[in-house]
């Protein structure tokens, strides 16, 4: 059967770096005898210029039905107000795909030098619908408000069900893993309702997995046992924001967010996202790194279920990265986008490495 993606290139680098990524899983795909469509659509600025928005309902429906997404970066920040049709393309995906999990791997890679010296070789998931995030955790409306001048309110969701869902998937990847160990990130004692019910449902989690070592951190402590010792961690569970902090704090660790993959999935779709931004002063220079897209288009692979395909490219893009003139200057390479893709693309039609 063909695996039908949506690649939705997104802003700045967005479109250079998702067109090097979608060569490379045609290539990946083809040499592991997988049939692939990718199709394409548009959202962020030129959406918002053609239709209003900045993704179109049309373009929600197209990822309902396709098998994957590959989701470029968006200049979401820079949108004009939401009643203007300034949408954030991920949140609204993630809502409307019931993307509960974003799994955020943070390894650093021999040839790439990291601020502390330190290997690293972590996970951390994520729970992706609720939180302190005012654009999904409500019905209707936002969950941030100003009831009077000088007074601004946010309010933050956390239900049993997603700290389940979160946890699940949690301890299911670390079952996966050498180490089998989990940190379960909270607050509770101060968010005592909050992290409290995130951290009692983790907990009954738990007792499902007892081959996995499980220990208790809080968020501010889990930020400096990462700085000094991120060999500590294996695969870290986390609610929506202090996920999303130590993701980019692990992945800077790992070598910088260039090199950091990230995936987003359900029970019934998935989306493979870049973890950096967008970078519109880089746009059109061919200098834009594409490692981190490429590396969430091999997990977005593996999880559709085509290890092979996901193991030639995670290989090639590593044998890439292992020289500097294969690799792009933020990682203190010289190559340009086309350069390192291409050499990304050489590796896989060289075969397993």
């Amino acid at each position: 059967m063909t695996l039908h993606l949506l690649a939705l290139a997104g802003d700045g680098i967005g479109p250079e770096i998702t067109r090097a990524t979608c060569d490379l899983v045609r290539a990946a795909c083809d040499a592991s005898d997988v049939e692939v469509s990718i199709s394409e659509a548009e959202i962020g600025f030129d959406a918002l210029e053609r239709y209003g928005t900045t993704i179109p309902e049309d373009v929600i429906a197209r990822a309902k039905a396709a098998d994957g997404v590959i989701l470029g970066p968006v200049s979401h920040n820079a949108y004009p107000p939401i009643s203007e049709g300034g949408l954030n393309p991920s949140g609204v995906l993630r809502k409307a795909l019931n993307l509960h999990a974003n799994i955020r791997p943070a390894r650093s890679h021999p040839a790439v030098a990291t601020p502390t010296g330190q290997a690293v070789d972590m996970v951390i998931v994520r729970e992706n619908l609720e939180g302190f995030y005012a654009d999904r955790n409500m019905e209707h409306g936002p969950a941030e408000f100003m009831p009077v001048p000088g007074v601004a309110l946010s309010m933050r969701r956390i239900t049993e069900a997603n700290s389940r869902a979160i946890a699940e998937t949690g301890y299911a990847l670390a079952m996966r893993r050498t180490a089998k160990r989990v940190a379960v990130i909270h607050k509770a004692n101060v968010l005592r309702q909050s992290d409290g019910l995130f951290l009692d449902t983790v907990r009954d989690v738990a007792k499902g997995f007892p081959e996995i070592e499980t220990e208790e951190v809080l968020i501010d402590a889990a930020a400096a046992l990462f700085v000094r010792d991120p060999s500590r961690f294996d695969v870290v569970i986390a609610t929506n924001m202090y996920g999303d902090i130590l993701s980019d704090l692990a992945s800077e660790l790992a070598g910088g967010l260039g090199l950091a993959a990230s995936l987003n999935h359900g029970t019934g779709h998935a989306v493979a996202q870049a973890q950096h931004g967008s970078a519109p002063d880089l746009a059109g220079q061919d200098i834009a790194n594409p490692a981190s897209l490429i590396g969430s288009a091999a997990m977005l692979l593996d999880h559709l279920g085509h290890p092979a395909a996901a193991r030639l490219i995670q290989a090639a893009l590593d044998a890439a990265l292992s020289r500097s003139e294969t690799r792009t200057p933020d990682l203190r390479g010289t190559a340009r986008t086309s350069e390192m893709t291409a050499a990304i693309l050489s590796h896989i039609s060289d075969g397993p490495i």
